[in-house]
């Protein structure tokens, strides 16, 4: 009865082919919605959620649906906007090194824009395919090059942002050198669309690097106390990697059939440049340790293939297994140590767990598959072991059914009245996203 009242109201401002009723069966990652509606402007975004404002229903978001294993516990609100068909780019200043596009535009169809430029957004998504430029902002994804890119917090100087009750504000700007007032982009990246629904983003560019490599270095179990030593020294150097990336031996035995630890090293400059950090790495490599290095189209499968082994929130898995994704985040070099964690667990409870994570940044990212029990049990023992050294652990990427008993983003902190706050500022009926952030916000 009352998806039917909501169907009724919506054929006032969205013609039938841009909605549709949910199917029966509820959906294995939950955060959908009775009724999905596809907007294709910014207008259509403001009715609605001003709609459900004014009539306190709950929206849920969706872009590609990479991420909707990530954050809430209600598996079905009354809407789901899906920003699928809004997409596209808004504008582009190649001299400037900027680009302003809708939020549904998925990363690689920007990046297969911006190539006839010469030009990248620095950012390293996970399924840069499917996900879209307003999901990664929003869940603030990044990989292994988040060493030498930064994050989405600084990649971007602009939004437009459609708030709970249906207006709409501007934060930053379209230019780089902004820097009047409060940088209120920070507040809704990683926000996981709590606060506002991101409708258009700017962001900075680069050149697309004439020269890359990845060099692999292999460490033994016997020998990761060298690896620390290495990547220590290394770190004081002038070399200056993009990623500098360890891979527990289950995921080096995907990627290159060898259980061993592998520091993958990525390098991006003129060829020269790039040549000479190359004789520098080998310099300093460890005695009983192999090397080996991929150049241009070689590198460039690796990291297409890299950004593609994770779970995906819209497509089911092929069989009967649980999937999950946990992101952990500790001082840098503790990586070491939660990577041979994840080799333990996944002996202790008989689990896959392809893990890797940044000794420049500290921030490990773990693919756990197997039984549903042993995941829950082998999330909160990684939790236990980050906590040790002061980190933490957050869940990306799990079925709804699992999701309150993993405790996604872990024990309440003291700072999350600060958050509860703001949420009750600016969406005081709780419309968007409920559930998602940080404490069940």
């Amino acid at each position: 009865m009352i998806t039917a009242e909501i169907l009724t109201e919506l054929k006032a401002f969205f013609p039938e082919n841009q909605w549709t009723e949910s199917e029966s069966d509820e959906h294995l990652y939950g955060n959908g919605g009775k009724i999905t509606v596809f907007p294709q402007t910014e207008m259509e975004i403001t009715s609605l959620v001003k709609y459900a404002y004014e009539t306190n229903k709950k929206v849920n978001v969706v872009g590609g649906g990479t991420k909707r294993g990530f954050g809430g516990t209600d598996n079905t609100a009354d809407l789901l906007l899906s920003l699928e068909n809004y997409k596209g780019v808004v504008e582009h200043e190649p001299g400037d090194m900027t680009v302003t596009v809708r939020a549904g535009t998925t990363f690689q169809e920007i990046q297969d824009y911006l190539l006839e430029f010469n030009q990248k957004i620095p950012l390293d998504p996970f399924l840069p395919a499917q996900a879209t430029i307003g999901g990664i902002l929003a869940a603030n994804d990044s990989g292994p090059k988040r060493l030498g890119y930064g994050s989405a917090r600084d990649a971007v100087i602009g939004l437009r942002v459609v708030y709970p009750d249906g207006s709409v504000i501007r934060s930053g700007g379209k230019v780089v050198k902004n820097v009047a007032g409060y940088d209120m982009n920070k507040l809704f990246i990683g926000a996981m669309g709590t606060l506002g629904i991101l409708s258009e983003v700017t962001v900075k560019l680069r050149p697309i690097p004439k020269y890359e490599s990845l060099m692999l270095l292999k460490f033994s179990e016997q020998k990761m106390e060298d690896a620390r030593k290495f990547a220590v020294h290394l770190l004081d150097t002038v070399i200056e990697p993009v990623a500098l990336e360890m891979m527990n031996p289950s995921l080096s035995a995907k990627f290159f059939r060898e259980r061993v630890y592998t520091l993958v090293i990525g390098l991006e400059d003129v060829e020269s440049s790039v040549k000479y950090q190359e004789e520098f790495v080998q310099k300093l490599q460890p005695s009983g340790t192999e090397l080996v290095i991929l150049h241009q189209e070689e590198a460039k499968s690796f990291w297409n293939d890299f950004y593609r082994n994770v779970p995906n929130g819209a497509v089911r898995p092929v069989d009967a297994q649980t999937e999950a994704i946990v992101k952990i985040g500790t001082v840098n070099l503790k990586v070491i140590e939660i990577l041979q964690e994840c080799q333990l667990l996944q002996d202790s409870h008989n689990l896959l767990i392809e893990a890797h994570g940044g000794l420049g940044h500290g921030l490990s990212q773990a693919v756990l598959r197997g039984a549903k029990e042993d995941i829950v049990s082998a999330i909160y023992s990684l939790r236990e072991k980050a906590a040790k050294a002061n980190g933490y652990v957050v869940v990306k990427h799990l079925p709804s059914a699992l999701r309150e008993k993993a405790n996604v983003w872990g024990d309440k902190q003291p700072y999350q009245f600060l958050l509860e706050g703001i949420k009750a500022k600016i969406d005081p009926n709780r419309v968007l996203n409920p559930g998602r952030f940080v404490g069940g916000i």
